[in-house]
C-alpha cells in the first residue's frame, strides 16, 4: 500500500463523480476491489465520504486522467511527491520481555555479571530488560531467590540476540582502560607465533651461538742484547 493515494476511498469517490474512468482503472489506482468501486458508483459504499481531489493534492495530473479516459486499458500512475517528510524516530523504550521469560531474568543477570564484568549496569539492563534494583539485588546476592539462581546465557533464554550481546561487549571493551588489561598479566600468544614452523638446532652454533672473534695477539718485543750493550759503550761514566 505504499504506492496507494492518500484516503483511497475518498479519492475513488471523486474519480467516480468527476471522471469517466473505468471501474478497473479507479480500483487499480486506489488499491480497491472493482466491486467496491462499483458500489461507490451505485451509492451503496462510502455514502457519507466526501470526495478528495487527487489533482489539488498532487497525486494525479489532468493529463494523466485524460490519457486514462481515452484508453480504458491504461493504468494511472501515482505522482511521487517532491517533498520528503522526515521520519519520526521513536525513542527506544525498555525491551519487552514475554511473561514466560521474565522469571529467567535473574539467571541471565547472574550470567552476565559473572562472564562479562566489564558491562555497565545500563548495558545489562538494556540487554535483559530489567530494573536497577533487581540488578543490584542479584549482584549483591540479596535477591529473594538468590539461593536457587543459576547463571544462564540470555541469548539461549531468548532475552536478547547474539548481535546485541556482542555489540555491548565490544563497546564495553573499548571503554575499558588499558591499565586493566596490563594487570591481567601474560596472555596467550597469537596463533601466528604458536603455529609457526620450529627450526631444530643442528650445529653447535645454532645451540650456543657464534663464538666471538679472539682478540689480536700483540707481538712481544724481542730482546736484542748486542743493541743494548752497544748503547752502553757510548755512555761516559766519568761524568
Amino acid at each position: 500500500m505504499s504506492n496507494a493515494p492518500l484516503m483511497p476511498k475518498a479519492t475513488a469517490v471523486w474519480l467516480v463523480e468527476n471522471t469517466s474512468l473505468a471501474f478497473d482503472q479507479i480500483a487499480d489506482f486506489c488499491k480497491l476491489h472493482p466491486l467496491e468501486v462499483k458500489g461507490i458508483a451505485d451509492g451503496e459504499v462510502a455514502a457519507g465520504i466526501r470526495g478528495l481531489d487527487p489533482i489539488t493534492s498532487g497525486q494525479l495530473t489532468r493529463e494523466e486522467i485524460a490519457r486514462g479516459e481515452r484508453d480504458p486499458a491504461y493504468r494511472l500512475s501515482l505522482l511521487v511527491s517532491k517533498v520528503k517528510v522526515p521520519e519520526i524516530k521513536r525513542a527506544r523504550g525498555p525491551r519487552y520481555t514475554p511473561l514466560s521469560r521474565r522469571q529467567d531474568r535473574p539467571n541471565a543477570i547472574l550470567w552476565l555479571v559473572r562472564n562479562h564484568p566489564e558491562l555497565k549496569d545500563a548495558q545489562v539492563m538494556r540487554l535483559v530488560g530489567t530494573t536497577k534494583s533487581t540488578l543490584k539485588a542479584v549482584r549483591e546476592r540479596t535477591h529473594w531467590n538468590s539461593a536457587a539462581l543459576a547463571p544462564m546465557d540470555p541469548v539461549t533464554l531468548g532475552l536478547c540476540s547474539q548481535i546485541d550481546l556482542d555489540f555491548e561487549v565490544n563497546r564495553a571493551a573499548k571503554d575499558r582502560p588499558a591499565s586493566l588489561d596490563e594487570e591481567q598479566g601474560q596472555t596467550l600468544q597469537p596463533a601466528e607465533i604458536t603455529t609457526a614452523p620450529h627450526h631444530e638446532p643442528t650445529t653447535t652454533e645454532d645451540v650456543f651461538g657464534k663464538r666471538p672473534p679472539a682478540p689480536p695477539v700483540e707481538e712481544e718485543d724481542h730482546f736484542d742484547a748486542d743493541r743494548v750493550f752497544g748503547r752502553l759503550k757510548n755512555v761516559d761514566f766519568d761524568d
